[in-house]
């Protein structure tokens, strides 16, 4: 009995294939990161970026912070929860506007940004060393102008 060919489909090159090489070398990083602090603190990367992100922003709301992050919201929710129950970050009411609440890093999680802050910027540096000054530069320029295309394409 013959079978008729499958219908053509599209090749997808995923070794060539932005989005999921931008995906795949952001994990590996952030995985190299996590062994800085995953069993010394019981973070995962999402309680981490959360940590840094109000580290260098402090005063964000939940949704502020998942907007930052790029992260689900329901993921940041949950993480949210788990620092607030561990002491990490401390939430109040922002201003007269009680509907708004914002998030700041407790005395608890600013001894972690503290320690682990240095050692992600020096995996930066290394990861960063194998590149010249002006590949490093290209680099930014071709991630702030990537960043720049998909907010105007999403907006």
């Amino acid at each position: 009995m013959n079978r008729p060919d499958p219908p053509a489909h599209a090749v997808l090159e995923l070794d060539r294939f932005l989005p999921y090489r931008l995906s795949v070398l952001s994990n590996r990083i952030s995985q190299d990161i996590a062994r800085l602090y995953a069993q010394r603190f019981a973070l995962g990367v999402t309680e981490w970026r959360i940590l840094a992100v109000l580290g260098r922003y402090p005063e964000l709301s939940a949704s502020e912070v998942a907007e930052r992050t790029a992260m689900d919201k329901v993921a940041v929710s949950r993480a949210v929860a788990r620092l607030l129950h561990d002491g990490r970050l401390k939430r109040r009411i922002h201003g007269n506007d009680r509907r708004r609440s914002v998030l700041t890093l407790s005395a608890k999680g600013y001894r972690i940004y503290d320690e682990v802050a240095p050692l992600a910027l020096q995996l930066e540096r290394d990861l960063l060393a194998s590149l010249s000054a002006d590949e490093r530069h290209m680099l930014t320029r071709i991630l702030d102008r990537l960043d720049e295309a998909e907010t105007a394409r999403a907006g």
